[in-house]
Formats: C-alpha cells, structure tokens, sequence
C-alpha cells in the first residue's frame, strides 16, 4: 500500500469516525450520539483537557474532512460525520453532565444543525473542510448559548 493510499484510508476512517457516517439513514444523529458519548467520558476531566480534546477533534476534522470529500466527488456527504462530533463537543463544552442538560443539548444542536441559522447556513457554502466543519461548529457554539441562557434562567 502507498503511503498516499493509507493517509486516504486514514482520513476516510478519521472524517467517519472509523464508519459511523456508513450507519444507514441518519448518520448526522449517529455522529452527534458519538459526541455525546465523549463527552460522557470527558465530563470528569479537566477544563483543559475537556478543551484539549475538543480541540484535537476539531483540528482532525479540518485535516480530514476535505480530503474525504475530495476522494467522493461530492460536496460534504453525509457520512462525514466527524463534523457532528466536534459540534457537539463545542455544544456540551463546561455544562453539566446532568442527563436533562445533556439530552437538551443534543435535541438543541439536532435542530440547529439541520436548521442552520444565520450564518451556519452561509458557512455551510463554503468549500472543503471548512465548509464541512463551520456550520456543525457555529450549531455548538449557538446550543452552547441557548443551553446556558436556559441554565440561567431556571435558576
């Protein structure tokens, strides 16, 4: 095997999340359940770890995505779901890890990330990695807000 073939290979797994984005027909949930279930693991971890590991995913959706979608001849297809994963990480980043707070905030990152407020949706046009991961990373900042607005406000 070409080392050209194994980067492919390794971002194609990377972008997927090792092929959860192939799981048949919502692979965006499947993505985002993903996140949620890191997020599960990080909770007790420390702020910079939490955000270490955030960070990480995000850098290695920029790094992978474009190169995937390249290899598909598509624009962002939907079994990239590396997106999902660095958004939801985002959406949860320094919440609680109540299960009310954290179903919320995946029903809330669900929603925005299909609906795509301003500017997600704009985002979403550009080209490459960056077109793949802005509109699932502004989803996560926006749950991040509602989900603290709403943490404020039933206080």
């Amino acid at each position: 095997m070409k080392i050209k073939d194994t980067v492919s290979s390794l971002s194609g797994a990377v972008s997927t999340v090792f092929f959860i984005g192939y799981l048949p027909l919502i692979p965006g949930t499947f993505g985002s359940l993903f996140g949620v279930g890191l997020f599960f693991l990080l909770r007790d971890a420390s702020s910079p770890a939490y955000f270490l590991a955030a960070v990480s995913v995000i850098v290695l959706g920029f790094l992978t995505a474009g190169r995937t979608e390249r290899m598909s001849n598509r624009k962002d297809p939907g079994y990239i779901v590396i997106d999902e994963v660095a958004g939801m990480l985002v959406g949860l980043a320094f919440m609680p890890s109540e299960p009310r707070v954290v179903i919320l905030g995946f029903l809330i990152f669900r929603i925005l990330d299909t609906l795509k407020p301003y500017p997600a949706s704009r985002l979403q046009n550009c080209h490459g990695a960056f077109g793949i991961m802005a509109d699932d990373l502004a989803a996560g900042v926006y749950t991040n807000i509602v989900l603290r607005l709403g943490l404020l406000l039933s206080r």
